[in-house]
């Protein structure tokens, strides 16, 4: 995906409350050219996908009594690329989940949400690498695990033996380079690049 181009999201769902506050939420996204589309029913979700293809395709996992992520790519072959989000607000089996690219909780906050789709976006961009990884050096990636392991500024750079104000200045070019500015989008990105297992993490930290 080109970020110079409007990126074309559509939201699949029935709430008008959960698909305008969604719809309101991603023109905020930093650094990205949003174009959201706002889809109430099942009916104008196969017209919508007959004549557009979306970047990313935003769904509830009951839209139209239960959305197939791998049937919809079936009937609509040019969809092979899009990318496929779902949106829970209901306790639901996460083995339901696996045909979706990723998953928004009601409960995610906005960094948090922020996080998920630069993530998305970062895994598609092929010339910016081949793999996420690749933007921070080793050093960086060093700092990114510390810091969702719940480690202050200190405790970072007596761990790596560095000064808390090179710990700070590698904290400023990570988010620079990956455009995540907090603890919670880091640490997404930290999971889905394998620096860290949910183990290791200080969710306490994190929320702060």
């Amino acid at each position: 995906m080109n970020n110079a181009d409007a990126l074309n999201i559509a939201i699949a769902e029935t709430s008008a409350i959960v698909r305008c506050g969604l719809t309101a939420l991603l023109k905020r996204m930093p650094n990205q050219n949003i174009h959201p589309i706002e889809i109430a029913s099942a009916e104008a979700l196969q017209n919508y996908l007959h004549m557009h293809t979306p970047d990313i395709l935003v769904v509830n996992p009951t839209f139209g009594g239960w959305f197939n992520p791998a049937a919809c790519k079936e009937e609509h072959a040019k969809l092979a690329d899009v990318k496929f989000v779902a949106i829970v607000y209901s306790v639901i089996d996460n083995n339901l989940l696996r045909d979706y690219d990723e998953h928004l909780s009601i409960c995610d906050d906005t960094d948090l949400i922020f996080a998920k789709f630069n993530q998305l976006l970062h895994n598609d961009n092929e010339e910016e690498s081949d793999n996420g990884q690749e933007a921070l050096s080793q050093r960086e990636k060093e700092i990114v695990t510390c810091i969702v392991k719940g480690m202050t500024n200190k405790a970072i750079a007596e761990k790596l033996f560095l000064s808390i104000h090179t710990v700070i200045t590698h904290r400023r070019n990570i988010a620079r380079k990956l455009q995540i500015h907090s603890p919670a989008g880091l640490t997404i990105y930290a999971i889905v690049n394998k620096l860290v297992e949910l183990k290791e993490i200080n969710l306490d930290g994190v929320k702060k």
